[in-house]
């Protein structure tokens, strides 16, 4: 019997709980993507070109959610700061977007402007329609009829709300002065 103190073999080298930023950005995608799926199959509303430019800053934060909560706990908090990217992203996308909405500037994708319809006879007409129906970026959706904010600007408010909560939980520091998260 030994009189020194025993060796710990698992020791927690990080403190705290350094999976809740990456268990935040997968939750937070899954309910952005649960709500398209709602709005788009459930209730039937087309998306417009820049509503699906705005999906992919959800993907990233969710692979990046998946890569915080799988790499060793000393690397989590490094890539749950890599959450803070596609979050900017999508403000910035739902700002562009709400500026077409509120028609302050036009939208940068060709596809969102209404079709332009060639020639002089119906025939023409009809074989210079595009296959597939677009909805104009500059038509807001409202989820609530009594409630006049279009979708995307409660997505942006929504990915405002993450990026603070991620930050916040980022730059926490425990009693001790060491970051927890």
């Amino acid at each position: 019997m030994s009189l020194l103190p025993r060796r710990r073999i698992f020791r927690q080298t990080v403190p705290g709980t350094v999976r809740l930023p990456g268990l935040l950005l997968v939750a937070a995608s899954a309910v952005a993507f649960a709500m398209v799926w709602w709005v788009q199959d459930v209730r039937g509303i087309m998306p417009c070109e820049l509503c699906l430019w705005e999906r992919w800053p959800w993907r990233v934060a969710l692979v990046i959610g998946f890569a915080g909560l799988v790499v060793p706990r000393r690397m989590a908090r490094g890539i749950a700061w890599l959450g803070v990217l596609p979050l900017v992203a999508d403000i910035g996308l739902s700002v562009l977007h709400a500026g077409v909405e509120w028609k302050l500037w036009p939208s940068p994708l060709p596809s969102c402007r209404a079709p332009l319809l060639h020639g002089t006879t119906p025939a023409e007409r009809l074989a210079s329609m595009p296959l597939t129906p677009g909805k104009p970026c500059d038509a807001p959706t409202y989820l609530v009829d009594w409630l006049p904010v279009s979708m995307t600007v409660l997505e942006g408010v929504a990915a405002l709300a993450i990026l603070a909560l991620l930050v916040s939980l980022l730059l926490i520091r425990r009693p001790g002065g060491r970051k927890s998260g």
